[in-house]
């Protein structure tokens, strides 16, 4: 697999994914982390457009399901990954383009980018995506910064994880996964909730796992929060006359107040991801060389340690 010119490792983290969707220029969309299963920590989410899903890859472990190895005469977008660390990035942009409601707006650079490789197959549309400068800097803007180098060939024993999505297209729950050939149909959608239906195929595919197997991340792909919520608020206040209404209205302007303090604190936290604290820790050490007191911290670290 290709590094084309060094993607970055991303965080599994909701305040990541959704600041990345929005610098792709996505407009009505956010990610939301999704702590289990049941069928109630999706009950406030909906609508839900797609699930990201990170696990241990081990390619002993197989997915059930068919893969639809041509889907260029169909309406499913789909991207192989050519590129090495860039499987956050390929997951999002595969759900993204297969999202099809009145709450999103793609926006001028995947609206270009999907338009320019509708008549690709899934290897190009992968090169294609590789070869987006564009992509590629909204993508490694989410690096975190490395104090120090290390040696890439003395990590390649450690785990490796994997990032796939999960949609529903056409009646169809379909897996997302760019290491595949195809999308994976798990067939189709029982009921008017895809969600019942994902539910017990990724329970399914995380029992496949040792029991002390615990890293795994689940994520939503889901409207907007606060633009539905502000739609929702401008309608109550148009037609607030009785004390039922009073009260959903002040409810949801609390749910708006705390929507904005996680944005702000997932803000900040984005901050620190991407900053480069190098500096600030050499002029520290040195400061603390200077007025002799380097030395005695270093001898009781090493006494507690």
């Amino acid at each position: 697999m290709s590094s084309a010119g060094e993607w970055c490792l991303i965080e599994s983290d909701p305040g990541v994914f959704s600041a990345l969707i929005k610098d792709f220029g996505v407009q009505g969309i956010q990610v939301e982390e999704i702590c289990s299963l049941d069928s109630d920590s999706f009950k406030d989410l909906k609508p839900v457009h797609g699930l990201i899903f990170l696990f241990k890859y081990d390619q002993e472990i197989q997915t059930e399901g068919t893969v639809l190895e041509d889907t260029l005469q169909s309406d499913i977008f789909f991207a192989k990954q050519v590129i090495s660390n860039a499987c956050a990035t390929q997951a999002i942009i595969n759900i993204l383009l297969n999202t099809k409601h009145d709450d999103v707006i793609l926006g001028s650079t995947l609206d270009a980018f999907k338009n320019f490789t509708q008549y690709f197959d899934a290897g190009m549309r992968g090169l294609a995506l590789s070869n987006s400068k564009v992509i590629q800097q909204v993508h490694n803007s989410f690096a975190r910064q490395q104090v120090f180098e290390y040696d890439e060939k003395a990590s390649k024993s450690e785990d490796s994880y994997h990032f796939v999505g999960y949609v529903p297209v056409n009646g169809h729950v379909l897996e997302l996964d760019g290491l595949k050939g195809g999308p994976v149909d798990h067939g189709a959608i029982e009921g008017d909730d895809w969600i019942e239906t994902v539910r017990p195929i990724i329970q399914k595919r995380i029992q496949r796992y040792t029991s002390g197997e615990i890293h795994f991340n689940l994520m939503a792909v889901i409207s907007d929060k606060k633009m539905l919520l502000e739609k929702k608020i401008e309608k109550l206040t148009t037609y607030n006359n009785t004390g039922f209404l009073h009260n959903e209205l002040e409810q949801c302007k609390r749910v708006l107040d705390e929507e904005n303090l996680k944005r702000q604190r997932n803000q900040v936290e984005n901050i620190r991801r991407k900053h480069n604290y190098l500096p600030f820790i050499i002029e520290m050490i040195r400061i603390l060389a200077a007025e002799k007191k380097l030395l005695p911290l270093v001898e009781l670290a090493k006494k507690k340690s």
